[in-house]
């Protein structure tokens, strides 16, 4: 089972990070990890690249859903940009575009904050 890469690159007032590869229950913790470190610092404009993202099960779902009331009730938000296709129907599967903003590009969903 591959793993996943977080990275997180800080623009002004918005942080994108970009997950690649298998975001699943046991590499969750890591993505977990990346939003407590923002909420902590209180960058709570988040967009999330999905571009790279191969897989998502519920437990990497769970995570957005973790984090999204702490991080609305600071004034912010997570919007995510450039999912693939198989990506889109797990999240559509959920709900998920009726509770998440989603964009076809990074640069337009970092604008949504300006």
């Amino acid at each position: 089972m591959s793993g996943v890469e977080v990275r997180r690159k800080d623009l002004q007032e918005v942080t994108v990070i970009y997950l690649k590869g298998y975001l699943d229950a046991h590499t969750a913790p890591e993505f977990e990890k990346a939003l407590q470190e923002l909420v902590d610092q209180n960058r709570v404009n988040i967009v999330v690249n999905l571009a790279e993202l191969n897989y998502i099960s519920s437990a990497g779902l769970g995570v957005f859903m973790g984090f999204i009331e702490d991080i609305r009730k600071k004034g912010g938000d997570i919007k995510i940009a450039e999912m693939a296709d198989k990506v889109f129907r797990v999240f559509d599967l959920l709900g998920f575009p009726v509770l998440y903003e989603i964009f076809k590009d990074e640069s337009e969903a970092i604008g949504q904050y300006r």
